[in-house]
């Protein structure tokens, strides 16, 4: 039976949720599966994924073909690479303590980038907020300016009103 690693979609119109699973290449794509290896939520930013490492790597080791986005979500949570590692450690390359020093490391690596990522964004948020309420402020001051004349003018119009009706009663 071949086997794929594949996205499932589930969520609503618009607003999408994936399944990350192992399933028989002949089924439907929301079909029945084998086995479900993680979830895939491109809506927030950036987009979040929980992935069984292991299982993943269990089910290429045993010949699961993973679709294109599904190699790509494999590779960036580092199924690929532990599977490239486990390869290593079969052959006698490598220890299997020397492979999992080497895939934590690639993983401190890949959080402090994620981390810098979010870091990133939420500054660049703030900083719009920041130009946002400067804007709005210059325009308040303006509003305030443009209307503080017409109220001067009022005030001229209604003294010289009165002058005018106070020396008309005095003649």
């Amino acid at each position: 039976m071949p086997v794929k690693i594949r996205l499932q979609r589930h969520g609503k119109k618009g607003k999408p949720y994936y399944w990350i699973v192992a399933a028989d290449s002949r089924s439907k794509r929301d079909g029945k599966y084998l086995e479900k290896l993680g979830a895939y939520n491109p809506n927030t930013n950036p987009a979040t994924i929980e992935l069984d490492v292991d299982g993943a790597v269990k089910w290429l080791q045993n010949g699961a073909q993973p679709t294109d986005t599904a190699k790509a979500i494999l590779s960036y949570k580092g199924a690929m690479l532990k599977k490239h590692l486990a390869g290593g450690v079969r052959k006698g390359a490598l220890t299997e303590e020397q492979a999992q020093a080497k895939f934590d490391a690639w993983l401190e690596e890949k959080a402090a980038k994620i981390q810098a990522k979010t870091d990133g964004l939420s500054k660049a948020e703030a900083d719009a907020r920041a130009k946002a309420l400067e804007a709005e402020k210059a325009v308040n001051e303006a509003r305030i300016a443009a209307a503080a004349p017409v109220v001067e003018e009022e005030v001229a119009e209604d003294v010289a009103a009165e002058e005018t009706t106070a020396s008309n009663e005095e003649e």
